[in-house]
């Protein structure tokens, strides 16, 4: 059974939450308080995290942001009664996979949830009528698709699900081009200009990870004007 932390001060929407999320298979556990949350969220492997932005003892912004410095890499959904457009690129930018503006619907939210799991899980039975997707060796990264798992010279490198569909993206399709809005649009699904720098700090985190040489990439390279590549020498 997959486990879900929700992490929301609010009791009703917890209960709310809980509900359909069971009625999902999930078991699930929840914290009102953000550095409890955070505490379980580390201590503990979760499939899931949903977290409220607005929460006492540690916002969620920051609980995210600390989530992944920590290699924290369960997808997290953020959720919050604030609707301004800089949360929502705060969010995504610091690894939150998905967002929703309270009040929201509960059919999008479970929506979400299981396109999260989808690309998650990768499989096969959900890419019907699609190419199998191949694995990618180049240069001691090695790529499957198939479990979502990155290495390079046999040790693992743990991504969050947005890095590792990035990545991919890119590495499946070796020397071309792609600008940051494109980017958005097949790994995000956004379409808004201002998210542009959360493909930014996507790729520098994930070089961060993959590259031996931050000064020089020799995988994920910038051409000027333009975006990323994924190198094809």
């Amino acid at each position: 059974m997959k486990k879900v932390l929700i992490i929301e001060d609010d009791p009703e929407i917890v209960n709310l939450l809980s509900i359909h999320l069971k009625d999902l298979e999930f078991e699930v556990f929840s914290s009102h308080n953000g550095a409890e949350g955070f505490d379980m969220a580390r201590s503990s492997p979760f499939d899931l995290i949903v977290l409220d932005l607005m929460l006492p003892g540690k916002k969620g912004l920051e609980v995210c942001q600390d989530l992944r410095r920590a290699n924290v890499n369960t997808p997290i959904m953020m959720l919050t009664a604030q609707s301004e457009n800089i949360d929502k690129i705060l969010g995504l930018e610091i690894g939150a996979d998905d967002y929703l503006t309270k009040p929201f619907n509960v059919r999008e939210f479970i929506a979400r949830v299981k396109a999260i799991m989808r690309r998650v899980s990768f499989q096969a039975s959900e890419i019907e009528e699609q190419v199998r997707p191949k694995a990618i060796d180049y240069r001691g990264l090695e790529i499957d698709p198939d479990l979502r798992k990155v290495s390079f010279e046999g040790t693992r490198i743990e991504l969050t699900p947005k890095e590792f569909d990035l990545l991919y993206l890119l590495a499946s399709n070796p020397g071309k081009s792609y600008s940051r809005q494109r980017l958005l649009r097949l790994v995000w699904g956004y379409e808004y200009d201002g998210y542009e720098h959360t493909v930014n700090s996507h790729i520098n985190r994930l070089r961060t990870k993959i590259e031996p040489d931050l000064h020089r990439p020799s995988y994920i390279l910038t051409t000027w004007g333009v975006g990323y590549r994924f190198c094809d020498e």
